[in-house]
C-alpha cells in the first residue's frame, strides 16, 4: 500500500485489530507494514492501554510521565491545576488590560473555552486556551482607546475570524493538511506575524514612557526569570514581571486603589453592553461592522498557524500524536468555537497557550484532567469583581514594560518561523513577498490615515495595514513562479508532497488516517 492511500482508524480496538500500521522508512509515499503491539506497551508509534491503541511520536514514554493524574490524589491534582492557571494568568489578563475588555469576562471564557475545546477534542489534548495577543492590533484599529461603544464591533470582527477556524477545520477533514497549507507557507505567515509585533510596538513605548524606571523593572524581572530562573520561576516570567513591577509601582505611590476598595467581592463577569448582541439595534453602524470584519478576519491566518505549531509542540512534549488523534480538524474546531463564544460575550479571542506546554514539560503530568481543573479555577475567579479591579488599577508603565517584551516575542516567533522552515531569500519571489507584506503592513499602520479607506456606496470600509499586507502576500505567493506550498516545496515537487505536513516539533511522518 502507498502511505497516502492508507485509511486506518486511530484509537482502534487492539483485541480486534492487533496489527498496527507504521511507516517504516520515514519517507512520504513509502510502504507501510503491520506491527503487533502488546497491552501497556509503546512500540512502533503506538501506545496500547485498556485495549485501545493511541498514536505516539515514535519515542518510548518517559518512566516519569503521568498520563492519569488520578493516582496522585485530588489534592495534588488541584495544585497542578492551580499551577497551570497561574502559568497562563499573566498573559491572559494582560490582553483585556491592553484593549479595555473585561478582565472577568476574559477569565470566564478562557475557562469555558478550554472546557469546550476539550469536549470537541474528545478530552485528549492537554491544552489551555488563553487570550490571543495576535488580535490586539485589530482591537486597537477599531477601538484605539478602548472605547466601550466600539469594542463590541471589534468583538464582532473577532467572532467572524473564528469562523475561519471552522472553514480550515473542514478543509483539513476533507482534503488533509498539505493541500490546505499551500496557501499559508512560511514566506507568508512569517512576515505577517513579524508585522503584528512591530505594529503593536508603539503602544508599548507610549505606555512605558509614563514611568520608564518601573517599566524597566518589569523588563528586568522577565529577563532574569526567563534566563536564570529555575523550575516554576522559569515558566512564569510574565506573571512575575507583572506582579513584581506592580508591587514596586504601589510602593512608589503611582497606583490608585480607589476602584479596588469600591468593587464587590462577587459579581457577574460581563454586562449586556459588553456583548456583540448589544450593537444590533437602531444605532447599528453597518460600515463600522464591515470595517471591523475585514480588518480583523485576516489576523486569524496567523493564529491558525500558531495553533498548528502549539499542537505540534504539545504532541512532542507528551509523546502523543494529537495531530493524528484526535486530529487537527478537531483541535481547530474547538479553538474556533471557543474564540467565537468568547468574542460574542465581550472577551478576547482564545488560543492554545505555549506557557502551559512549558508546565507539561516541567511536571511531566500530561493528564488533560489537570488542565480542566485549571479551567474551573479560572471560571471561579471570574466572578470576583474585586480581583478584576486589582488588575484594572495596574499603571500604564507596568503594562508598557511587559508589553515591550511580549510584542517583541511575537515578532521573534515570525522570524523563527522563517528560519526553522529554511525560507530561501536567495529567491527574488520570497524577498518581494516578504518586503511587500512588511512595508504595506507597517507603512499603512503608521501612516497619517492609519488605513486604506475604500468608499462603497454609503458605507466606508477601512482596510488596516495588516489586512492589506496579508491579502497581498497570499495572492503574490499563489501567482508568482516558484510557488512554495509547505516548508520550501515548489510546484515541481508538489506531486511528491502528498505525505504529511512538516510542522514544528520534529514530528514523525503522519498518515492521512486522522479521521
Amino acid at each position: 500500500a502507498v502511505a497516502e492511500k492508507v485509511r486506518r482508524p486511530v484509537g482502534i480496538d487492539a483485541a480486534q485489530r492487533p496489527m498496527l500500521w507504521q511507516n517504516t522508512t520515514g519517507q512520504p509515499g513509502c510502504s507501510w507494514v503491520g506491527r503487533p503491539v502488546g497491552e501497556g506497551s509503546t512500540d512502533k508509534g503506538y501506545h496500547v492501554s485498556e485495549g485501545k491503541a493511541t498514536p505516539t511520536m515514535g519515542a518510548q514514554d518517559s518512566p516519569e510521565a503521568i498520563y492519569d493524574a488520578r493516582k496522585l490524589g485530588k489534592p495534588k491534582m488541584a495544585v497542578f491545576g492551580l499551577q497551570h492557571m497561574f502559568a497562563m494568568f499573566g498573559a491572559t489578563i494582560l490582553v483585556p488590560t491592553l484593549t479595555g475588555l473585561s478582565v472577568s469576562a476574559t477569565l470566564l471564557f478562557a475557562g469555558v473555552g478550554t472546557l469546550l475545546f476539550h469536549f470537541i477534542s474528545k478530552g485528549k489534548v492537554p491544552a489551555f486556551l488563553g487570550s490571543s495577543f495576535a488580535f490586539i492590533a485589530g482591537y486597537a484599529a477599531i477601538a484605539p482607546n478602548g472605547e466601550a461603544d466600539l469594542l463590541p464591533y471589534a468583538c464582532l470582527g473577532v467572532a467572524c475570524a473564528g469562523l475561519l477556524y471552522l472553514v480550515l477545520s473542514a478543509l483539513f477533514k476533507v482534503f488533509g493538511p498539505t493541500r490546505v497549507m499551500r496557501f499559508f507557507p512560511p514566506v507568508v505567515t512569517g512576515p505577517i506575524v513579524i508585522s503584528i509585533g512591530l505594529i503593536l510596538a508603539s503602544s508599548a513605548i507610549t505606555n512605558a514612557s509614563t514611568n520608564w524606571p518601573i517599566a524597566l523593572v518589569a523588563i528586568a524581572i522577565i529577563v532574569i526569570a526567563n534566563i536564570w530562573g529555575k523550575g516554576m520561576i522559569k515558566i512564569i516570567p510574565i506573571l512575575l514581571g507583572v506582579v513584581g513591577s506592580y508591587v514596586v509601582a504601589s510602593a512608589a505611590g503611582v497606583v490608585d486603589f480607589t476602584g479596588v476598595a469600591e468593587a464587590a467581592w462577587i459579581g457577574m463577569p460581563f454586562t449586556w453592553n459588553d456583548t456583540v448582541f448589544s450593537i444590533f439595534g437602531a444605532q447599528f453602524d453597518a460600515g463600522l461592522a464591515i470595517t471591523a470584519i475585514i480588518t480583523i478576519m485576516p489576523l486569524a491566518f496567523a493564529t491558525m498557524i500558531e495553533h498548528i505549531g502549539d499542537v505540534s509542540a504539545i504532541s512532542s512534549t507528551c509523546n502523543r500524536n494529537y495531530i493524528a488523534e484526535p486530529g487537527l480538524h478537531r483541535t481547530l474546531l474547538g479553538d474556533g468555537l471557543a474564540t467565537i463564544l468568547a468574542s460574542l460575550f465581550g472577551a478576547p479571542a482564545n488560543t492554545t497557550y505555549g506557557e502551559n506546554t512549558g508546565v507539561l514539560a516541567l511536571t511531566k503530568v500530561f493528564d488533560p484532567r489537570v488542565i480542566r481543573l485549571a479551567a474551573l479555577f479560572a471560571i471561579a475567579f471570574s466572578f470576583c469583581p474585586k480581583f478584576a479591579a486589582v488588575i484594572a488599577a495596574m499603571p500604564a508603565c507596568v503594562i508598557g514594560g511587559v508589553s515591550l517584551v511580549l510584542y517583541g516575542m511575537i515578532s521573534a516567533v515570525g522570524i523563527r518561523n522563517l528560519v526553522e522552515n529554511h525560507v530561501d531569500f536567495m529567491k527574488s519571489r520570497n524577498v518581494l513577498i516578504t518586503a511587500l507584506i512588511l512595508v504595506l503592513s507597517l507603512g499603512i499602520a503608521y501612516s497619517t490615515a492609519g488605513a486604506i479607506v475604500v468608499p462603497v456606496g454609503e458605507i466606508t470600509i477601512s482596510l488596516s495595514g495588516l489586512a492589506v499586507g496579508s491579502i497581498v502576500g497570499i495572492v503574490l505567493n499563489m501567482i508568482l513562479p516558484g510557488h512554495e506550498d509547505v516548508a520550501g516545496a515548489s510546484d515541481a515537487e508538489d506531486e511528491e508532497m502528498d505525505g504529511p505536513l512538516p510542522l514544528e516539533g520534529n514530528l514523525e511522518e503522519l498518515s492521512t488516517q486522522n479521521g
